[in-house]
């Protein structure tokens, strides 16, 4: 007899999940906190598997902030992570965001109509969303009961514990993981903080696409950040600051792109209507909000150590 749906999903999870949470020190090596910080992300996409199989919006949502933060950690970490196992690792949780990012779309897109619904328009489209996401959650589901996640969950896993990347001999590997985290990780956050101040001065006059970038970039210094909060136990510490004001710029940059996806889905989905997302005023003052919060930033000059 197969297994349900629902029993599979709490295997993957029971299979999964690790039995604590260690926290980082600053002496720690960089390849014991890649450790540490992997298993939190596998922890928390595992803990919402059971329920994003069965629709829940909020869990896909937290199942998709995981596979974010364990992508941003590879990236974080990528000098020392290089081994055969890593682009086929980076391939695999970019397919599995593409099918969360999918139908998180959708949610997305439905909550902001609701919000919102003041216009005849939203109904029509609400009501075709609302089908589209349906559909969408039912195949992700299928997705993600599929020997393919099943691999992807166990071989991510294995990989981050014990790839060969744990065991290259090369002096330069050897040095990177044992590198204490809190100087690998000061220069770092200081380096992708100047890479986005940089290219957040021409915010003003950014396209969609350019904008979607930085807001990328953005959410990985936040996420890298969150990672290391061990390290900054003081709540008025400037990390925390900084990480105050990059999580503004997020939220406006996100909202920005939300309404550009959910009027790419209205096309998409073959609406005829006066758009519904891509309202001029919103969008100045997302935008104004973004750009005041990186002028603060900028003069903020934190440090990471």
């Amino acid at each position: 007899m197969s297994a349900s749906p629902k029993s599979a999903a709490r295997a993957v999870s029971r299979a999964t999940r690790p039995q604590r949470r260690p926290r980082l020190n600053p002496m720690m090596a960089c390849d014991t906190a890649f450790r540490v910080i992997a298993r939190r992300c596998l922890e928390d996409l595992t803990e919402n598997h059971a329920a994003t199989c069965q629709g829940d919006p909020t869990a896909l949502h937290q199942m998709r902030l995981a596979l974010t933060a364990l992508r941003t950690a590879i990236s974080f970490f990528s000098p020392m992570l290089v081994d055969p196992r890593h682009v086929v690792v980076k391939r695999e949780l970019k397919w599995l965001n593409t099918h969360l990012g999918a139908v998180r779309d959708l949610d997305v897109a439905i909550e902001r109509l609701n919000d919102q619904k003041t216009a005849i328009a939203s109904d029509a489209l609400l009501s075709i969303l609302e089908t589209e996401a349906r559909d969408s959650h039912r195949r992700l589901a299928r997705t993600l009961l599929s020997a393919r996640y099943r691999r992807l969950v166990e071989g991510t896993t294995g990989w981050a514990e014990n790839g060969a990347w744990s065991m290259a001999k090369a002096k330069q590997a050897a040095q990177q993981r044992a590198s204490p985290i809190s100087a690998y990780g000061a220069r770092k956050l200081a380096r992708w903080l100047r890479k986005l101040l940089k290219k957040s001065r021409k915010l003003a006059d950014m396209g969609i696409e350019k904008r979607h970038r930085l807001r990328l970039m953005n959410k990985k210094l936040c996420y890298s950040i969150e990672f290391l909060e061990d390290l900054f136990p003081d709540k008025n510490s400037e990390q925390r600051v900084t990480l105050k004001y990059l999580r503004k710029a997020h939220k406006s940059l996100g909202q920005l792109n939300d309404d550009a996806r959910g009027q790419s889905l209205a096309t998409a989905l073959g609406v005829r209507t006066p758009s519904q997302f891509l309202r001029p005023k919103r969008q100045q003052r997302l935008l104004r909000t973004a750009v005041a919060a990186y002028r603060k930033l900028a003069t903020l000059k934190p440090r990471f150590t």
